[in-house]
């Protein structure tokens, strides 16, 4: 277990050990934010690489300092071009293997197709495909935050650091939710009510969850158990087999299970990419009485008309977390506000690199240091 750095006053200066290199593998600009913002708390400078996209649209890297001997982080954010993003990543991680780095750490924010981590009908589990290749171009260690499912953890032969990003977003509860006490914590189905719970308990406040929406892609009607398709009698397999018919699944009405009348409402989940679940949730919330309506998510996607959609619903404020950059949506749509996690990030990077710290060091712990040393 590592430990948390000194007060900033007696920390500023060689907050690291030397023999660390930072890299973004990001060739679009806007998703160098949280590049500089972990450089700036470790301290260090960013490393001296380009990233290019060739005229038939290759990706090119060049490394343009030594890496021989030295341990390399590569942060890469998903931009919304997401194989390209995958391709940048995985180009750099190799050259800094074939430059003879000692090791290769890879700080993805957002593991990109974790949405794919299930078997589909006639489908594939892409998060294991990225895994693999993230392992074989020479990862060697890989920094990550909420992951959609924890067991993707398993698809790598490599260490996975899976940071939580609940304590900011418990944190922005308590500080920016006007009485905060009267608030109920909402699962927008029974899939999420786990998340749901964790915030419920960590806050001591009520919980109800959202029951009878709308199928989505994540139900188990398309991940491969109806297949081969159903038929009307066993007899149509063959005749010796006594199979039961599986009996079809009946959507029920909307239902709200727990009060949110006369309460602010936050709706917790991992990530808010294509929002129609968020708005009928906020609907129904709003006809059961709810006063003011938050949505919490660690990784802001917002595809497509998002903003938009946010702006016109009954949705007072989203609330995100920067691992993935959308400062062109929060111009959309004033109601989209940012929570940073590049403190969380940059602790895991310098433990990861530094090691075990002295006793003396350890003196400096905090209460957010401590909390820093459960999750890490």
């Amino acid at each position: 277990m590592f430990c948390v750095a000194p007060p900033e006053s007696e920390a500023k200066m060689n907050i690291t050990k030397g023999g660390l290199v930072l890299f973004s593998a990001n060739s679009n600009s806007s998703c160098m934010e949280l590049s500089k913002k972990i450089a700036e708390r470790l301290g260090v400078e960013m490393g001296k690489v380009r990233v290019y996209q060739e005229p038939d649209r290759e990706t090119r890297v060049q490394i343009q300092e030594s890496v021989r001997g030295k341990d390399v982080f590569i942060i890469q954010t998903v931009s919304k071009d997401v194989n390209t993003t995958i391709m940048e990543l995985l180009i750099m991680v190799y050259a800094c293997k074939t430059s003879c780095a000692t090791s290769i750490i890879g700080v993805i924010p957002y593991f990109p197709y974790s949405k794919q981590c299930k078997m589909r009908k006639r489908g594939s589990i892409v998060s294991k495909l990225l895994a693999s290749m993230m392992c074989k171009a020479g990862l060697t260690h890989l920094i990550t935050m909420d992951l959609h499912q924890k067991e993707i953890q398993g698809f790598f032969n490599i260490p996975v650091d899976n940071l939580r990003a609940s304590p900011f977003l418990l944190q922005y509860i308590q500080e920016e939710i006007p009485d905060y006490r009267n608030a109920v914590i909402v699962a927008k189905s029974p899939a999420s009510a786990k998340r749901a719970q964790s915030f419920a308990e960590r806050l001591r406040l009520g919980i109800a969850v959202i029951h009878g929406e709308a199928q989505d892609a994540e139900s188990d009607l398309v991940d491969g158990r109806h297949s081969p398709p159903a038929v009307r009698s066993a007899a149509a397999i063959h005749p010796s087999l006594d199979i039961p018919m599986l009996i079809p699944k009946e959507k029920p009405p909307i239902t709200v299970v727990g009060d949110v009348g006369g309460r602010t409402a936050v709706i917790v989940d991992d990530i808010i990419d294509d929002v129609d679940s968020f708005l009928a949730a906020a609907e129904t919330l709003k006809e059961r009485g709810a006063y003011k309506i938050f949505v919490m998510a660690t990784h802001g996607l917002l595809s497509s008309d998002a903003p938009r959609l946010i702006e016109e619903s009954a949705i007072d404020e989203v609330v995100v977390t920067n691992t993935i950059p959308h400062e062109i949506q929060k111009l959309q749509c004033p109601k989209i506000k940012t929570v940073d996690i590049s403190m969380i990030l940059s602790e895991a990077i310098r433990r990861i690199h530094n090691g075990p710290c002295t006793f003396s060091t350890r003196s400096h712990l905090t209460a957010a240091g401590e909390e820093l040393e459960h999750q890490l």
